[in-house]
């Protein structure tokens, strides 16, 4: 069985879709943020040296990072005989062109589509903390001057580039849901929960029908009861 270690407001919801649909026997284990520094407690760092979510733990393994978790989950529960189709079809195994393409999508995710929105979000957290009204004038405009040079152009273009993709689309790759989805799906969420996506159409029809599907409710609910926990 694995075991997903998540920290509170991560990344993990990912992992737990992926489990759904690939139908493998795992369980949660959720940790509190610490409430100073906002980082992981002293008890997930021991998990692993970088101390970041999500984490899983299969028998005697423990897997950082998105990409490396979804291949490390495809890989072991897939030498299980009911979850060999189910690798295959979340990689598109079966078809070289779609198999290139799911690739690309999981490895945009983290690798150019998440870390200027990240980035972002640190930049306006401090805009919001600084004080007093002198301080704050000038981290504003620091702050405006970085995001003008370089990341809301890119934000812009990466954003550009999923609307164009998904028009006339279902999913990122064919016509079900694979790992390109798994990986896509947490950056398209916080962007239409913080209300960033009001002028995409079909980056908000694409979370809609996320929303609809059952695997991706029974992963968001299982998500919900492990913080509830805490």
């Amino acid at each position: 069985m694995f075991t997903l270690h998540h920290l509170q407001d991560s990344r993990s919801q990912r992992i737990v879709w992926l489990f759904e649909l690939m139908g493998a026997d795992y369980d949660i284990k959720a940790y509190k943020r610490d409430p100073k520094t906002s980082l992981a407690p002293e008890s997930f760092k021991k998990l692993h040296p970088l101390g970041s979510a999500p984490l899983v733990s299969f028998n005697d393994e423990t897997i950082a990072e998105s990409g490396a978790i979804c291949e490390f989950v495809l890989t072991k529960a897939g030498k299980q005989a009911d979850a060999v189709s189910a690798k295959e079809r979340l990689l598109c195994l079966h078809d070289e062109d779609k198999h290139l393409k799911v690739q690309f999508w999981s490895h945009y995710s983290e690798g150019s589509f998440l870390p200027p929105l990240v980035t972002a979000m640190v930049l306006n957290k401090a805009r919001a903390k600084a004080k007093p009204f002198f301080v704050k004038f000038i981290a504003n405009k620091i702050i405006d001057a970085i995001m003008d040079a370089y990341f809301d152009k890119v934000i812009k273009r990466n954003l550009k580039f999923v609307e164009s993709h998904l028009e006339g689309k279902t999913f990122f790759v064919g016509d079900e849901p694979t790992v390109a989805d798994v990986q896509m799906s947490f950056g398209l969420e916080a962007l239409e929960k913080s209300g960033k996506l009001s002028s995409f159409p079909n980056m908000t029809a694409y979370v809609a029908r996320l929303h609809a599907m059952p695997s991706y409710r029974k992963a968001m609910e299982k998500m919900a009861a492990a913080e509830a926990s805490l």
